[in-house]
């Protein structure tokens, strides 16, 4: 291989290095994460396949906004991971791959069940051929904390069981499987991040911050969100990119799976209090409760707090960002784009 992603021990500095001139793909890059994935990799000098979903509008998801002097570093390259000659062409002379492409709308997995099987499962089986084949030398495959589903003990290690607690987080734990039996069965060279709930500039209004915030900034009267007692381990987006590349970095990280998230829970009422104080006190309204945002009763997941000793054993991760300092910033994002967060669409 003309590059080496070997950097154990490396200062961050000396790790910015090993990504100068390195050929990487980004599935799912025109997302919240994958957007934001996808920047830091070009701003440190990478050289990025930024696979986006196809759509006839040619529209390019969060990556429309990418400066002009990222843009040199992003080969953008619209495609769908459910088919699989595209994803071998799209894998083909990268040397690492990140696998974020999904379908992650819990409620619309109720309603739309086999498309999630389609994107999560089938999408993910194409990324692991396709890098089986092109013998690439890291593959960070993408989990989430829901495959947990309700917390039997916290903090939750990654040895906690998986419960399928909706048809979303039982795609995402095949999917998981998936990746973990190509390493045991081919010696893939992948390693599975698990990130809690992430949050920050760009995500949309079917997330409970993004929903809080631009509720309050459009002045309602009332605060309608679903329930307000799960608990959530809350990670702001720079703090979670690091995770994907420094388990893209780590050697002994093969094979393993990686939780990402801070330590810390709080309610989601917790959360809209917050948002409240940093918004100022005129801010302070009443909660309403929208009935259509409540989860089915065995469905909801009631509390997530990460155990991440493994992150700062194995790659010497830790979250950087408070949660207020990364209210901060999604607040004046949202402030900026509040056009954008629809009221209609909280619900999907």
């Amino acid at each position: 291989m003309a590059h080496s992603i070997h950097s154990n021990g490396l200062r961050m500095r000396e790790r910015d290095k090993a990504w100068r001139g390195l050929p990487v793909l980004v599935t799912g890059a025109g997302g919240f994460i994958g957007s934001h994935l996808t920047e830091e990799l070009a701003r440190r000098g990478a050289k990025v396949r930024a696979l986006v979903h196809y759509n006839s509008r040619t529209h390019w998801g969060h990556l429309e906004g990418l400066s002009p002097e990222l843009r040199r570093n992003v080969d953008i390259c619209p495609g769908d991971v459910t088919d699989g000659r595209c994803v071998a062409e799209m894998v083909r002379g990268n040397n690492v791959v990140f696998h974020l492409a999904a379908q992650i709308a819990i409620p619309y997995s109720y309603i739309a069940p086999a498309s999630f099987v389609q994107a999560n499962i089938v999408g993910t089986l194409n990324v692991l051929e396709a890098c089986r084949d092109g013998r690439i030398t890291r593959l960070v495959h993408t989990s989430t904390s829901e495959v947990y589903g309700t917390a039997r003990y916290t903090p939750m290690d990654e040895g906690h069981p998986l419960q399928g607690q909706s048809p979303y987080s039982a795609s995402k734990i095949a999917a998981d499987k998936l990746a973990e039996s190509y390493h045991r069965s081919f010696g893939l060279p992948v390693v599975t991040v698990r990130p809690f709930n992430t949050f920050g500039p760009r995500q949309s209004a079917r997330a409970v911050i993004p929903t809080i915030i631009s509720q309050l900034l459009s002045g309602v009267n009332r605060l309608t969100l679903g329930s307000l007692e799960p608990v959530r381990d809350l990670n702001y987006v720079s703090d979670t990119v690091e995770g994907f590349l420094t388990a893209a970095l780590a050697p002994k990280a093969v094979g393993q799976v990686v939780n990402i998230g801070s330590g810390k829970g709080w309610s989601i009422r917790q959360v809209a209090e917050a948002v409240m104080r940093l918004l100022g006190p005129s801010r302070r309204i009443p909660f309403a409760q929208d009935s259509s945002r409540i989860r089915p009763e065995a469905s909801e997941v009631f509390r997530l707090v990460c155990d991440n000793r493994r992150a700062k054993r194995l790659l010497g991760w830790s979250p950087r960002y408070s949660l207020e300092e990364g209210l901060v910033h999604t607040i004046e994002h949202i402030r900026q784009h509040l056009s954008d967060y629809k009221a209609e669409a909280y619900n999907i």
